[in-house]
């Protein structure tokens, strides 16, 4: 062995340490430019039913291809509005080529299966990140769809925004398999109490979409305002829709504003629920047509926020011809398989005859080849197996229903509205001697909630937001975000997945992605931001 001089021993140590020193700051700067993996993954919001972390990252890169071997019209459209952000928010052409040779590095794949998976059946999927590429499959293109999300997720906040960002960006290696635990997870608008624009509402869909919602329910008509066009009865819209809670000018859709909605909706695997609210609810109808009215007397115009006064004629014939137009007009420019037909607050109609009406109506909407759904008073009346019913209120409504095999949507009031105002300094919104803060709305499970209710018995889980307080969507987004994803996660996560605790956590993960998308969000101080 060599020996060295004291005083080359210590020239070489102080070589050494320089050496240490160097190799320690490149150390340094590295740890500090690579990202917390277990951080980037564990933000996402439905809690995936499984993941699995590894400790690397893959670059997205300008070199970066998405591939398919299968690129449908409903597929293309997904992976359209993905690349089209991430081109916005990263600069990169992000090219997208239809091949069953793939590269061996740099590139995301998206693979419909080509044998049916009972796993992931027809909402889930599967995605596997290496170093080297992004792998997704899923059973169907709804599944891919959901998995883009996840993936957006996962990226930096800043592939949100509407201009180039210059960073890196890195997507944590990792496996993800995913199923949601209900099929219907939803969200309801009330744009009857005020007017929301078809820009506005497509908004709407934007939020719901990027945290996997299926639904969206519009409450079209009140004693406010009427914002449908129904071309059979035009005053419903020439009279009824010309004001809103407050005295505002209201407003209302057109069939083609409606279908554009609809499209819109589709694009992003979202379902409109049309509700025509009857028999109770209906001032704006009975404005417009004074034969509506027992009296044959047109009503004033309503833009106060009372309920349970107003109700349709039940003795008149011409009420059921009213009926029967509107469902079908409306249920020929609605795909979707639902039509709500409200039924809440009727106080005015009497028992037998609510129950007589709300039969009749079911009929109704059968025959144009859509399922029923009403607020749990409709479990009066002969609801089965075909028709659903929406648990808001009263439990012994909901346990009527369950009895009678109709299955159930879980909107229950101190849980879901999304209209409550958080807490008591909080003036936007109604108290209704409720508060619903951001835990409540994260705390709570179905099962839970109503004896022997299975998880068979229920269709899923909707958020409503009542907009007598409510008159624009920054105030809607307020009063749905964060509230709103806490109930996305219920709908689909497993309930022993979930917990406060780490789910606030990753709600506050949420924060710079809200800002990026300019969202008007509540600023929890339950949360960790």
């Amino acid at each position: 062995m060599k020996k060295f001089s004291p005083s080359c021993q210590r020239s070489y140590i102080g070589i050494c340490l320089l050496l240490l020193l160097l190799l320690s700051a490149s150390c340094s700067k590295d740890a500090a430019d690579m990202p917390d993996v277990e951080t980037l993954a564990h933000k996402l919001i439905p809690i995936p039913f499984f993941i699995e972390l590894e400790e690397d990252v893959f670059e997205l890169t300008a070199e970066t291809t998405i591939y398919t071997t299968n690129l449908s019209s409903a597929l293309s459209s997904s992976v359209d509005q993905f690349v089209a952000q991430m081109r916005r928010s990263t600069g990169f052409g992000l090219e997208v080529r239809t091949t069953d040779v793939l590269p061996t590095s740099g590139y995301i794949s998206l693979e419909l299966l080509r044998s049916p998976s009972s796993f992931l059946g027809e909402q889930g999927y599967e995605i596997r990140i290496t170093k080297r590429a992004v792998t997704i499959e899923a059973a169907t293109e709804v599944g891919l769809f959901y998995s883009l999300q996840t993936l957006r997720q996962l990226m930096p906040a800043a592939v949100e925004a509407a201009t180039v960002q210059q960073q890196l960006w890195n997507i944590p290696t990792l496996v993800i398999r995913d199923v949601p635990r209900f099929t219907y997870r939803a969200a309801m608008l009330d744009v009857a109490r005020h007017f929301f624009s078809v820009d506005e509402v497509k908004r709407y869909i934007d939020l719901m979409s990027l945290y996997k919602l299926t639904h969206l329910h519009l409450h079209l008509t009140d004693d406010q305002g009427w914002r449908i066009e129904i071309k059979s009865w035009p005053k419903l819209t020439s009279i009824g829709a010309s004001t809103e809670v407050g005295g505002g000018p209201g407003g209302f859709y057109t069939q083609e504003d409606y279908r554009e909605i609809i499209d819109y909706a589709q694009a992003r695997y979202i379902t409109i629920v049309p509700e025509i609210d009857m028999p109770g609810h209906t001032n704006a109808a009975l404005a417009s047509y004074a034969e509506l009215n027992c009296d044959g007397i047109a009503k004033e115009l309503y833009t106060g926020t009372d309920v349970g006064f107003s109700a349709l004629c039940l003795d008149k014939e011409i009420t059921y011809d009213f009926v029967e137009d509107v469902i079908r007009e409306v249920a020929a420019l609605t795909p979707g398989p639902y039509f709500h037909i409200g039924g809440d607050e009727a106080e005015t109609v009497l028992p037998f005859k609510y129950v007589e009406f709300i039969n009749r109506v079911k009929e109704m909407v059968k025959s144009q080849g859509k399922q029923m759904i009403g607020w749990d008073e409709v479990a009066v009346a002969n609801v089965g197996s075909e028709e659903i019913v929406q648990y808001w209120l009263r439990e012994s409504n909901a346990q009527k229903a369950l009895d009678k095999s109709a299955k159930l949507i879980f909107s229950p009031m101190e849980k879901t509205y999304l209209n409550l105002r958080y807490n008591s300094t909080i003036t936007l919104g109604a108290s209704f001697n409720l508060l619903l803060n951001t835990q409540r709305a994260y705390e709570w499970d179905p099962l839970d909630l109503l004896d022997g209710v299975l998880e068979g018995n229920i269709l899923g889980i909707e958020a409503p937001l009542w907009t007598e307080n409510v008159s624009d969507i920054k105030e809607a987004e307020y009063m749905a975000i964060p509230r709103l994803l806490g109930i996305a996660e219920i709908a689909w996560s497993r309930e022993r997945d979930r917990n406060w605790e780490a789910y606030k956590r990753r709600l506050a993960a949420q924060k710079e992605r809200f800002e990026f998308l300019n969202i008007n969000y509540h600023l929890s101080t339950l949360v960790p931001w």
